[in-house]
């Protein structure tokens, strides 16, 4: 996660679009092994971790995007959460869009994906796949769905700056 921070800080600001597919952790150890000083031995007493959560990197490059940035994440749920997780996550982080996918999704060969994009009321929904598709089938989907919504934002962003 730290090492992911470092590169977006360095060169999120020369991205046109950003597409966080997911975290890199949510959580780590709060205590490295550097920071004991000393290999944990094992023992027959056992071991509990403390985890702290880890900085939430797409939400960092949200808050300091400049105009004409478009940023993309990924919402991961149980298919009971998922909308409203989606929604959620959509308005808190400032995206553009957001997909979102079933856990089933995580090993499956297809993928059911619903896009949300911002609204007056928060958050509706964009598109979806027709229905199950291939991973590599979704790839292009996505894709050209993202071209076509960051080329619209920016055509109104330049049209908003020259009346």
């Amino acid at each position: 996660t730290d090492d992911l921070g470092q590169l977006l800080h360095r060169h999120f600001h020369e991205a046109d679009v950003l597409v966080m597919a997911a975290a890199v952790s949510d959580f780590r150890p709060s205590v490295s092994v550097e920071q004991l000083g000393r290999k944990i031995r094992r023992t027959d007493a056992g071991l509990t971790l403390d985890l702290e959560r880890t900085p939430d990197l797409l939400a960092a490059c949200a808050e300091r995007r400049r105009p004409g940035q478009f940023l993309v994440g990924f919402a991961l749920d149980e298919q009971g959460d998922l909308d409203a997780s989606a929604r959620d996550k959509l308005v808190g982080k400032g995206l553009d869009l957001l997909v979102a996918n079933p856990l089933e999704t995580m090993e499956a060969t297809t993928i059911r994906a619903t896009v949300y994009e911002p609204a007056q009321e928060g958050a509706r929904v964009a598109a979806s796949t027709p229905g199950p598709v291939s991973k590599a089938e979704f790839a292009v989907w996505l894709m050209d769905l993202i071209e076509e919504r960051a080329t619209r934002g920016h055509d109104a962003e330049r049209s908003a700056s020259n009346p």
